[in-house]
């Protein structure tokens, strides 16, 4: 077929996406679009890669990126604190929750003082809060936060999905890649690289089972055929995708976190929420020792090279580290000498990360970053099942995407600014603090408003304590 009638075709098939999953009674604010115009950056190629355009003679990307995704970025960043100031109280209820965050976040900023690179540093940490201020968008949205999530869901997965599938297939110049150190071709999509083709596919597929199952649940819902349409469609171009990226990781990640919608869903986990606590456990323990120890990373290191396993790579990195306690500075290992040596040390190959979210964690921010990413993880974990017993609709979501952050990040650098996987882990951690104090607050309010027998006209009663008998 020719890609300009493909492109045509294609165009058509994702407008008829929006028209068929359209849902009349979700209510969003047009300040949704923002996470969802990030997202589509984030999830895809730089503004300034998709206009072809080069940056002026002398810069140096690795430092200072491009003028144009600066740009962008930056506008993106202070709409969004336009709008979260206008959201005011409500924002800051959120963010006085997750303390645990907010604690990282100022971490990360305390290690700019010791970076070798403070400049860098200092412009990736503004960049990295962009990830915070669109989390912060969707939480606050709306009081729907389950119409929300399908709504961003949606309009990332109909576009991105698609468009990926169209690029690998008619333009193979722009969705297809070749490893500048082997030579082996692979699929990229709309996105740069194949893994992170995998991890867009994983989290927006995540989100697409997740719909489908509870529409495949909601016999009355109004529309529901034409729903049932929309989402299985894109479900259906994650599925493909996950096959095209021949990312082992996302997809192995896909499986954990579909065990857990499914599994959530079987009535002997309601009637026995402890067995769902220890399914879990085995789950993520499970998925963690398989992914560690069951794939093969010789895209990272050459597979005409001797260094064809993690563990190599870790050994070569670790010992790097320039402060074991508190790293070489916020996003700043990978830059300077320290790349050069590295890519000394692995022949020439362009590697830019530890292919491990802990030990990439571990170069930059030293023992402290870890603890408190650990700190992050258990507080996300036990705030995400806090929020699948009281609101399992959602909950069950935000608990597969804790999860599947926890193990994806075993094998691949997930604990980074502007990646999908990062910024849906902060994602499921706020949106799971706000579920849990929106339905206290419910039930609270529903007390109150509740009258007491004595308000009520009719005597109070008065409870005696039971007497043991003698």
């Amino acid at each position: 077929m020719n890609p300009s009638i493909a492109t045509l075709i294609y165009g058509c098939g994702i407008a008829g996406l929006f028209y068929l999953g359209r849902d009349k009674t979700i209510h969003t604010s047009k300040a949704l679009w923002l996470p969802v115009a990030y997202l589509w950056i984030v999830g895809s190629r730089g503004p300034s890669i998709w206009l072809g355009l080069t940056p002026p003679a002398g810069t140096d990307v690795q430092l200072d990126g491009t003028p144009l995704d600066r740009l962008i970025f930056t506008s993106l960043l202070f709409l969004g604190l336009v709008v979260l100031v206008q959201r005011g109280s409500k924002v800051l209820r959120v963010i006085r929750a997750n303390w645990a965050i907010l604690a990282f976040f100022a971490f990360c900023l305390a290690s700019v003082v010791w970076s070798d690179f403070p400049e860098v540093a200092s412009k990736r940490w503004i960049k990295a809060i962009g990830d915070l201020v669109m989390v912060l968008i969707v939480v606050t949205d709306a009081s729907n936060p389950i119409g929300t999530f399908r709504r961003l869901i949606s309009r990332v997965g109909f576009v991105l999905l698609p468009a990926s599938v169209l690029l690998i297939k008619y333009y193979p110049a722009l969705g297809r890649s070749y490893d500048a150190f082997v030579g082996t071709q692979f699929n990229t999509g709309v996105t740069t690289n194949k893994n992170t083709l995998g991890v867009v596919v994983l989290v927006v597929s995540l989100g697409a089972l997740w719909c489908l199952l509870d529409i495949l649940r909601s016999k009355d819902l109004p529309n529901r055929t034409r729903l049932l349409v929309a989402w299985g469609t894109l479900l259906a171009f994650g599925m493909l995708l996950l096959k095209q990226a021949n990312s082992a990781t996302s997809r192995g990640c896909f499986v954990l976190g579909a065990l857990i919608l499914v599994a959530s869903r079987l009535s002997a986990i309601k009637r026995h929420p402890r067995m769902f606590q220890v399914m879990l456990f085995v789950i993520v323990v499970g998925g963690g020792l398989a992914t560690l120890f069951g794939g093969d990373i010789a895209h990272a290191v050459g597979r005409n090279s001797d260094l064809t396993g993690r563990t190599e790579i870790w050994n070569v990195l670790i010992p790097m580290s320039p402060n074991p306690v508190v790293g070489a500075g916020f996003e700043s290992f990978w830059l300077g000498d320290r790349l050069f040596e590295v890519r000394q040390a692995f022949r020439g190959n362009p590697l830019n990360e530890a292919h491990n979210g802990y030990i990439e964690i571990y170069l930059n921010l030293g023992w402290i970053g870890l603890g408190l990413l650990a700190v992050l993880l258990i507080s996300g974990y036990r705030r995400a099942a806090a929020a699948f017993r009281l609101e399992p609709t959602l909950g069950n979501l935000l608990l597969a995407y804790v999860c599947v952050s926890v193990v994806y990040s075993v094998t691949e650098a997930g604990f980074r600014m502007l990646d999908p996987i990062w910024i849906f882990l902060l994602l499921a951690i706020v949106a799971s603090s706000a579920v849990t104090a929106r339905v206290i607050q419910t039930a609270d309010a529903s007390v109150a408003k509740t009258p007491s027998p004595s308000m009520a006209g009719l005597p109070a009663l008065r409870i005696e304590p039971r007497r043991r008998a003698s």
